[in-house]
């Protein structure tokens, strides 16, 4: 056994060295036969146009406008996320 403040240097030349090392990587799950089963089952639906979003100082108003102009106070007080599903 070498300990850990050894070096390999220290070792004989005709010394064999046995190294165990831990494979990355998992198992996988399912075949790899049906890789993207379900993207190619998918319709192609075309890209649509849209409205070009504001960029820069446009953007950072609207955002300041959302977040603290438009607020509805609710009951609580407690302020919701832009996600909330929660009606006033």
């Amino acid at each position: 056994m070498i300990q850990d403040c050894d070096s390999l240097d220290s070792l004989p030349a005709d010394c064999n060295i046995d190294v165990v090392v831990p494979i990355v990587g998992g198992k996988v799950h399912g075949s790899l036969a049906r890789a993207g089963k379900v993207r190619g089952q998918t319709p192609k639906v075309e890209k649509q146009e849209k409205k070009k979003k504001p960029r820069g100082r446009a953007k950072r108003r609207m955002q300041y406008n959302k977040r603290f102009v438009a607020v509805v106070q609710q009951v609580g007080s407690r302020r919701r996320g832009p996600n909330s599903n929660v009606k006033a």
